[in-house]
């Protein structure tokens, strides 16, 4: 049984259908790309998975589970985390408070045993370590240090998309869906966020799906991809094969997709 599976998923918005048929699965420990033009239906894809859209037909499988029907935050205690195309952030908060937010799932202490936190044995107290400890990890992983304590909105662009794919980690997810990471990044940015990503899989164990745009970012970093179009699959493979197909380099406007950047 595969690790994470789509089985035939179909999402329609009015009279259009969005994705149509769609079938991919996951080891453990890949990386993953879904490319495609403007509109074929990526992003709907990832909000499928995570709870934001239900599908009209089709299945979402993790873990052996059907995950279709369940809410967002279901989703997220099975293990799925993602970040978004525009940055999702509390940007008068600190790096580290966004980063505790990204743990509020796993925080099983009430609102009235919080209250008792100044009792440094009270189980909140005991809790509210925990899930610093955990935070401060992934801050001291991700090299934030010199943002902890910032406000986000006075944090460079490219640090702010740090703060938010760390506080997917915060999660601790065993899947992580990354939409459009390298998007809005300087050319030394996007290859600091492919260093990233491999780590993420080879340090932490995760298994990623991204979706992409640079061409030459998904190429280096993936080990297979699914490329479609108008919500229908064109193929899947390798970055070698997929990036060769015919109708994938008609997809980009006739572009050598092996030298896009």
């Amino acid at each position: 049984m595969a690790f994470f599976e789509v089985k035939n998923l179909k999402k329609v918005f009015g009279g259009l259908t969005a994705v149509d048929g769609l079938n991919f699965a996951l080891e453990q420990k890949e990386i993953f790309s879904i490319i495609g033009p403007n509109g074929a239906g990526k992003s709907t894809i990832f909000n499928c998975v995570n709870g934001l859209y239900t599908p009209e037909e089709g299945e979402v499988i993790f873990k052996g589970e059907n995950l279709v029907g369940k809410r967002p935050d279901q989703v997220a205690q099975y293990g799925i985390a993602r970040t978004f195309q525009n940055l999702e952030l509390f940007a008068h908060m600190s790096t580290l408070d966004n980063l505790m937010l990204g743990r509020h799932i796993k925080m099983k202490t009430s609102v009235l045993g919080s209250s008792f936190l100044s009792f440094k044995r009270s189980k909140a107290a005991k809790e509210e370590m925990h899930h610093r400890r955990k935070v401060e990890e992934i801050i001291d992983f991700l090299e934030l240090e010199s943002s902890r304590d910032q406000f986000v909105s006075n944090l460079p662009y490219g640090k702010q998309k740090l703060v938010e794919l760390g506080r997917a980690l915060s999660l601790e997810p065993d899947l992580l869906l990354l939409d459009e990471p390298a998007a809005g990044l300087t050319q030394e940015e996007k290859e600091e966020m492919i260093f990233w990503i491999r780590d993420i899989r080879d340090l932490l164990g995760i298994t990623v799906v991204l979706i992409e745009h640079n061409m030459q970012m998904v190429k280096n970093i993936s080990d297979r991809i699914l490329a479609i179009n108008f919500g229908k699959p064109i193929t899947q493979g390798t970055p070698a094969e997929v990036l060769a197909h015919p109708e994938v380099i008609r997809a980009y406007l006739g572009e050598d997709v092996n030298e896009a950047v």
